[in-house]
């Protein structure tokens, strides 16, 4: 299979349907829940946690057999905060703007349990390839579903996608009837993130049965 044998392979699929982070796992809901109401900064967002877990997993992996398992915990804070304090740093440097409206959610990206999850589950006690190929995967997965989120609640909550309009001009009233888009803005509202996660999980057991929970 070229460079990557199917097993490696899996590392990258899996997390993107079966093992999604947000939608499987469970994982993650909290930024999904906050920086959603704008595509830009869910793709931002995206890209942040796919380079901070991505070079977090394989420098986790490179110092697996040093790390005094007592202090482990707090070697993964460390390099987790270094990683985020260096996106953070690029982000003001070339998107202040952007940057201003992250805000405080850049920084929680050192508590995002799916990086600290992977760090403990899979980085300590793999290569560096192989945790690089899951930090990728998983960051994928996660990213997916905050770019779909991100698009629906931007589309119907404002009528644009990155800020340029795509569902016409604002509504104008004229007479009895009304021309252009009337923006949803309950889709804006916090609680439509766990809805529009919610419609996704639906979708993906409806899908693949094997998903389904047995009670």
């Amino acid at each position: 299979m070229g460079l990557l044998s199917k097993k490696d392979a899996k590392l990258i699929t899996d997390p993107l349907a079966d093992n999604n982070p947000i939608t499987i796992q469970v994982l993650g809901i909290c930024s999904a829940l906050a920086i959603t109401a704008e595509l830009e900064a869910s793709i931002v967002m995206s890209i942040s946690v796919l380079f901070v877990l991505g070079v977090g997993n394989v420098v986790i992996s490179l110092m697996r057999n040093i790390i005094p398992s007592k202090i482990r915990i707090i070697v993964q804070l460390i390099v987790v905060a270094t990683l985020v304090i260096i996106v953070d740093l690029v982000l003001k440097a070339f998107a202040y703007e952007l940057s201003k409206t992250l805000s405080v959610f850049v920084g929680l990206i050192i508590t995002n349990c799916i990086i600290m999850g992977r760090f403990e589950a899979f980085a300590l006690g793999n290569g560096p390839w192989r945790s690089f190929l899951d930090g990728i995967g998983n960051a994928a997965g996660y990213g997916v579903i905050l770019i779909i989120v991100g698009f629906f609640r931007e589309l119907l909550g404002s009528g644009t996608l990155l800020g340029i309009p795509v569902l016409g001009d604002p509504i104008e009233k004229t007479g009895l009837y009304s021309i252009g888009y009337e923006n949803n803005g309950f889709m804006l509202l916090s609680p439509m993130a766990l809805i529009v996660v919610g419609i996704i999980i639906w979708v993906q057991r409806t899908r693949n049965k094997a998903l389904v929970e047995d009670h």
